[in-house]
């Protein structure tokens, strides 16, 4: 099954102590099989930092729901079971999970859902009510991969990364445009040939993980060194 991450960061390897605490299935690394999920996700963090999305694919070998070297949990859709799962574990602040499986999979609590968790815990809703209210929205995909042993069942095939540099390229070749007063030719001809693209499109520079107006601040100066 292929399976995506989005964030703002090219995932070489996967590094649990990195992960955020407080998530609905708890400490781990969590995926989709839903891209266009993967992408939303992307575009949000990356405008948080204003940085580009960028998606990370991996091929996830389904053999782990089977494996009886895994402990597994699913869930198939919204239920009590679930709720109280994702409370447990979104009310954690340890470093560690709050369950001892190595997969879990199941809905995501997003925001608009999220936000129902907190009524029905102020007692604003009935469990029951809150339920039968999720079963009439379409639930989002998520798989957590909460222990190192697990991350054995997900190998990185490809990072969309490409089509984002491309994105960063625009970006540089407008600004230079609107900041000299020149035409795209010219712009594209300055920017192409300088070490800024050049350290751009080599990721072990990792200048592509600065801001666009970061990137250009560089580009800037390196040109104006030039003259």
């Amino acid at each position: 099954m292929k399976v995506y991450h989005g964030s703002d960061v090219k995932i070489e390897t996967v590094d649990l102590s990195k992960c955020r605490i407080g998530t609905d299935f708890g400490h781990g690394f969590y995926v989709t099989k839903i891209l266009k999920q993967a992408e939303n996700i992307a575009a949000r963090v990356a405008s948080w930092h204003d940085t580009l999305p960028i998606i990370t694919e991996f091929e996830f070998n389904e053999y782990a729901f089977e494996d009886k070297d895994f402990k597994v949990l699913r869930f198939e859709s919204y239920t009590d079971e679930w709720l109280d799962f994702v409370v447990k574990n979104r009310a954690s602040i340890a470093s560690k999970s709050m369950h001892d499986y190595d997969i879990v999979e199941g809905p995501v609590a997003n925001d608009d859902v999220a936000a129902r968790i907190y009524d029905y815990l102020n007692g604003d809703v009935a469990k029951e009510a809150f339920i039968e209210e999720l079963r009439f929205k379409k639930s989002m995909h998520q798989i957590c991969f909460c222990t190192t042993a697990s991350l054995q069942m997900l190998s990185l095939t490809v990072s969309k990364n490409d089509s984002k540099i491309l994105q960063m390229d625009d970006f540089l070749v407008e600004q230079l445009m609107l900041d000299n007063q020149i035409d795209e030719t010219q712009a594209a001809d300055l920017f192409y040939n300088s070490e800024t693209f050049a350290q751009l499109a080599d990721e072990s520079t990792v200048l592509h993980k600065k801001s666009k107006q970061e990137i250009y601040e560089i580009l800037k100066k390196e040109l104006k060194r030039g003259r």
